[in-house]
């Protein structure tokens, strides 16, 4: 069946095909602008991946910038680089972008956005993720840089120097325009832009943790790669009449904000249609100020990239309370389901669902059911009595907190983590948070992250890296001389440790899940790290084998291997699985612990591996070839 289903997938490839990166470069953040993560390269392979060794290392400018101000420390250099033709370009944590030599990592040239100039971003601090590329049939060509202090610059790729022509001295404010006065403190960029259909595509980072109910909106917006100017914008708070407006009660979209899309955005550039996944509303866990379903928050959005009118849309989590942004950019993908072809995308999520559509029409490749979920007991909320579950893919992660869950490497270990567990309410997903405080599994890390999932087009199969840690939320009244929140979380709860310093739930910690997508069948799934392995020893108790880290990294896919980096308690790896039945082939150390996404290309006849590795005064990118 699977042999029938890849040659069906050959024919269609060919009959339509699909916009790939070439072989050689990297040219967006996953790749190919469907972010599929994917490379048809096969220099490294599993007779000699094990002999990979560092074969240069960049320095992040922002480390001697640290070493002077330790209030510039950043979390971590998570940036993955593009690759075009002889060059890599890269952002930084504080804000530089730099062009670099791929064969030697020798900097070419780099700028300075100043970005730290205006203090210590919204949410995570000094953390970004990547930059975009755009060129014309004049010879012209541009690296984007959106910032945490909310500026969209455009350099030139060749120089680095700001293009004069473009905004304000080669920046457009991404503070205006929103329809709103937005405080630059609350509102930043830490994703790279999409390119598609001769715009820039933009969305935002938005404070998460408000005093207030009043915020920006996550509006997404298109700018022009010449000048800089606003083509158009789509409401993910949709404004007056307009479409979902009524799906917040009391007008409440006119002070509401968040709803954003912080991480990447996915263009089909033969459609002419950019993918867009928003995140939860204002605030994250109580909603009592915006009764209603919420369009368009936590929902994929199909626009067009060409107008920005919305296409179609799915909504996945409604009137959300559980911090369930969709946290990576969806991934594109042409299947075989049922002998028929299908232009599909696919939308992992920190619940641990991958909600599957067709790209054009919006229809769910498998029925997706309205389920009953449990309710809010806090006064005021009124959480929606559904939530959309999809019937295929199984979960990849586990939901809902019980019993079955808790430790239990001894009978001591799991009454500890019973009186523990007791202190909260649990239930299924989707059980609201409460003044008690409710635990949540998966918690506001996921399932799923920003490090996304990895697509093979021959194979068909999807690989998620996850991870499994449970969060309680507990909220309490809120003090009228401080918020206009009539409850917000309480800050003494949210990760919840287990006994003896150990988890509260049993393994796997992290794991790869490998999944069918011709079928929506599971076919692997490998426990990724070894996580607290050595503190069970240590306790006396039975060697347990691998446990999962506590994050997995992001994946790479190449045509014979897949590649997961992660720290692994005090070692810091690059993991080569075997495709087809997630067998670890082999482990290559890092110098650094790596928090970027890989990415690979080839230059000068040579693969190379590239990680943004490293924080405080120790950022680089390490990159790794056979010698």
């Amino acid at each position: 069946m699977l042999t029938r289903r890849i040659a069906l997938l050959l024919v269609w490839t060919i009959a339509a095909p699909y916009v790939h990166a070439t072989e050689t470069d990297w040219p967006t953040y996953g790749n190919d602008p469907g972010s599929a993560k994917y490379a048809d390269l096969d220099q490294l392979n599993a007779n000699n991946v094990a002999k990979l060794r560092v074969a240069w290392q960049w320095q992040s400018p922002d480390n001697a910038l640290v070493k002077a101000d330790p209030k510039k420390t950043p979390w971590g250099f998570k940036s993955t680089p593009l690759k075009i033709g002889h060059m890599l370009y890269t952002s930084t944590s504080l804000g530089h972008v730099a062009a670099i030599d791929a064969a030697t990592g020798k900097s070419i040239w780099v700028f300075d956005t100043r970005t730290y100039a205006d203090g210590r971003p919204t949410n995570l601090g000094f953390n970004h993720r990547g930059v975009a590329y755009w060129s014309n049939n004049k010879g012209q060509s541009r690296i984007f840089m959106p910032t945490n202090n909310g500026y969209l610059w455009a350099l030139d790729a060749e120089t680095g120097e700001p293009l004069q022509g473009f905004g304000e001295a080669g920046r457009v404010d991404l503070t205006l325009g929103l329809g709103r006065a937005i405080e630059r403190k609350h509102y930043s960029v830490i994703s790279a832009p999409t390119v598609v259909a001769d715009v820039v595509v933009v969305g935002s980072s938005i404070l998460d943790g408000p005093k207030n109910k009043e915020m920006p909106p996550g509006h997404v917006r298109a700018f022009d790669p010449i000048t800089g100017e606003q083509v158009w914008v789509f409401e993910t708070i949709p404004q007056g009449q307009a479409y979902g407006s009524n799906t917040w009660e009391n007008e409440s979209w006119r002070y509401t904000g968040n709803a954003n899309v912080w991480t990447g955005i996915s263009a089909d550039l033969e459609l002419g249609y950019v993918y867009l996944p928003t995140g939860t509303p204002t605030n994250d866990w109580y909603g009592g100020h915006r009764l209603g379903d919420n369009l368009f928050a936590e929902s994929l959005i199909c626009v067009d990239a060409r107008t920005g009118k919305r296409v179609w849309h799915f909504q996945m989590v409604h009137h959300g309370l559980w911090d369930y942004d969709l946290p990576a950019a969806p991934t594109l993908m042409n299947i075989v389901v049922n002998d028929k072809p299908i232009k599909a995308v696919a939308q992992v999520s920190k619940q641990g669902f991958v909600y599957v559509f067709d790209r054009v029409t919006g229809e769910p490749v498998w029925p997706i059911h309205e389920t009953p979920v449990p309710q809010s007991t806090v006064p005021g909320e009124r959480s929606s009595p559904t939530q959309p579950i999809p019937s295929k893919p199984a979960p990849f992660e586990r939901q809902g907190m019980s019993e079955s869950h808790l430790i239990d490497f001894s009978p001591e270990l799991f009454t500890e983590a019973k009186a523990i567990m007791n202190q909260f309410q649990t239930g299924p997903l989707y059980t609201p948070p409460s003044i008690q405080g409710t635990l949540n599994l998966p918690g506001w890390g996921g399932g799923a992250n920003w490090t996304g999932a990895a697509f093979d087009p021959q194979l068909q199969i999807l690989y998620i890296p996850s991870q499994a840690s449970p969060i309680a939320v507990k909220l309490k009244p809120g003090n009228p001389d401080e918020t206009n929140f009539n409850y917000v979380r309480s800050r003494s709860v949210n990760r919840v440790r287990g006994p003896k310093g150990l988890p509260l739930i049993k393994p796997p910690y992290a794991r790869v899940t490998a999944i069918d997508m011709g079928t929506g069948d599971h076919l692997w799934m490998t426990i990724n790290g070894n996580g607290p392995r050595q503190k069970i020893i240590d306790m006396g108790l039975p060697d347990p084998g691998p446990l999962g880290a506590a994050w997995s990294g992001g994946p790479v896919l190449t045509k014979s291997l897949l590649l997961v980096s992660q720290a692994d308690g005090q070692r810091n790896v690059l993991r080569a699985f075997n495709k087809l039945d997630g067998r670890i082939i082999t482990e290559i150390d890092l110098p650094a612990r790596p928090w970027g996404t890989p990415m690979t290309y080839m230059q000068d006849g040579k693969q190379f591996i590239v990680i943004a590795s490293g924080e405080a005064q120790d950022a680089k990118l390490v990159a790794l070839a056979l010698p």
